[in-house]
């Protein structure tokens, strides 16, 4: 049994690119994310592309392989025998043989995905915009994005 498909990480941080894309359009929420963010025309075209999105690229996939561990609760059991799977002892080997796939569906990936946005994203975006002094949109948008990306990442962590 395979713990992940070795895709899933790459695909779930691009994901979260594609999410951005459609979410942070000016015709979606992205012109309201801008007025409450301070963001100006300007500012955008002074940004390094480049830089942005790769860096991006690289959190999301540091976001996507924390995330897993929440998703696929057979990282419990590997964690349980010190994480290298060929010096366990047949008690692993039959446990997964029994459980190495159960709860691994997209909708039980969604579903942890969801909560850690709600549970994890928010409160820390939410704490950080209030002592920036920024509006409950602006904490709604950006949350509103982490909770419907992470909620697809968990997805696809946990379906693919």
């Amino acid at each position: 049994m395979q713990l992940i498909n070795p895709w899933a990480i790459p695909i779930a941080a691009v994901s979260a690119l594609l999410i951005g894309a459609f979410w942070y359009n000016p015709k979606v929420f992205g012109t309201v994310w801008m007025r409450e963010s301070g963001m100006t025309e300007e500012k955008i075209k002074g940004g390094n592309m480049a830089i942005i999105f790769g860096l991006s690229l690289v959190f999301s996939a540091l976001l996507a392989f924390l995330l897993m561990q929440f998703t696929n609760h057979q990282f419990g059991a590997l964690g349980m025998i010190g994480g290298d799977a060929t010096n366990s002892l047949p008690s692993y080997v039959a446990f997964m043989e029994d459980y190495g796939s159960a709860f691994r569906t997209f909708k039980h990936g969604a579903l942890h995905g969801a909560m850690f946005g709600v549970l994890g994203a928010l409160p820390i975006l939410g704490t950080n915009a209030l002592f920036e002094r920024k509006s409950f949109r602006y904490i709604f948008i950006n949350a509103g994005y982490w909770i419907l990306t992470l909620t697809v990442m968990g997805a696809l962590l946990c379906g693919l």
